[in-house]
């Protein structure tokens, strides 16, 4: 007897599609941090954020500075108020795969927030310091959001495979 192929699941393929732009728009800030560090000149950083938020799908999601950081927040706390409680109600046993994503959730925050004071603080000083700070900031973030992304996915993958929708 064959085994027959699974059918896409919709839903956990719309948290690829996200995860996938986040990466996307992560590359294009590591880029950035790395150009910063290089003595990119204030107002060009300015200006590549700028482009970001006026070019990059992400970006043109929110309308405030520093839009991705946004986008990021709300993604996560969609999850948490829907997708993670839907998880805890279809298996308890994944109530630990819960906890640390809810968990992951609380650094990217802390480390978005790096982000947001660094970029405000370059604005206001083009320092060493300022760049050296943002960068530091942009390299954490990418850390920590990559490595959460890739345990979310790996983690929910066969869980979200019967799901139709948040409510199971």
């Amino acid at each position: 007897m064959t085994e027959q192929p699974q059918e896409p699941n919709p839903l956990f393929e719309e948290l690829l599609w996200v995860h996938g732009m986040i990466r996307r728009d992560l590359e294009t800030v590591q880029r950035l941090a790395a150009d910063v560090d290089d003595g990119l000149a204030a107002p060009e950083v300015a200006g590549r954020l700028e482009e970001l938020k006026t070019n990059g799908p992400l970006w043109r999601l929110k309308v405030n500075c520093l839009h991705y950081c946004r986008f990021v927040h709300s993604h996560h706390r969609l999850e948490d108020v829907a997708l993670f409680p839907a998880i805890r109600r279809i298996d308890a046993g994944l109530d630990s795969v819960v906890d640390k994503l809810e968990a992951d959730h609380r650094v990217v925050a802390e480390r978005l927030g790096e982000v947001e004071r660094g970029a405000e603080a370059l604005t206001e000083n083009d320092g060493g310091d300022a760049r050296r700070a943002l960068s530091a900031a942009l390299e954490r973030l990418a850390t920590t959001l990559l490595e959460h992304l890739s345990f979310e996915e790996r983690e929910l993958e066969g869980p979200m495979a019967g799901m139709r929708g948040l409510s199971g």
